[in-house]
């Protein structure tokens, strides 16, 4: 599961699998429902699943509020991947704006104590092709250490997570095999945005 406008077509591939998925339960609904009424047992109206609200950070800069704007989908999608209570602090497109090969989400949420948030980290891998990936979310506290995410992804790295990433570091790396002298992406971010 990608997620983004990533890809050629303007759909993420989350969105795709998601919309697949809903298809696939739709059908059997259907195919259920019909069978059930074929027999004359009433059956409540089916109603979809609610999608999560994107919340953004108090902290989110001007850019990620843009892409926020612009790419609903693929914001939605990776919070979806992190879980339920975080909110966007970074949506940002490596290597650049202008030169989109992957994009940098971190979310947390929300305390009382910035270095204290819990944070979660995707990659989302914006090529139509696997690529070697690296993603490494690390605490602010030392003792807490990093967690990461590696291989060859088509879609995305991640999610990862640490309890107290908040004021922390993110390193995003994309290469086209894990053997290529060169990195495509190569980042080291503030996980969330700090003083």
């Amino acid at each position: 599961m990608g997620y983004g406008d990533f890809a050629k077509s303007g759909t993420s591939h989350a969105e795709g699998n998601i919309r697949m998925s809903i298809a696939k339960f739709a059908a059997r609904s259907f195919l259920a429902t019909a069978t059930i009424a074929a027999v004359g047992i009433a059956v409540p109206q089916a109603q979809a699943a609610p999608t999560p609200a994107v919340k953004l950070s108090d902290r989110a800069d001007a850019d990620t509020r843009a892409f926020a704007a612009a790419h609903p989908g693929a914001v939605r999608a990776a919070l979806v991947v992190c879980g339920a209570n975080y909110v966007l602090e970074n949506a940002e497109r490596l290597p650049s704006s202008d030169n989109r090969l992957a994009t940098l989400f971190t979310y947390r949420i929300p305390g009382n104590i910035p270095n204290d948030e819990p944070t979660c980290a995707i990659l989302d891998n914006n090529t139509a092709s696997t690529k070697w990936m690296k993603l490494k979310l690390c605490s602010n506290w030392i003792a807490d250490g990093c967690a990461e995410d590696v291989g060859n992804f088509t879609s995305y790295a991640g999610p990862v997570y640490r309890a107290r990433g908040g004021c922390g570091k993110v390193y995003a790396i994309m290469k086209n095999s894990a053997g290529s002298g060169s990195a495509l992406v190569d980042a080291i971010r503030n996980a969330t945005n700090c003083d």
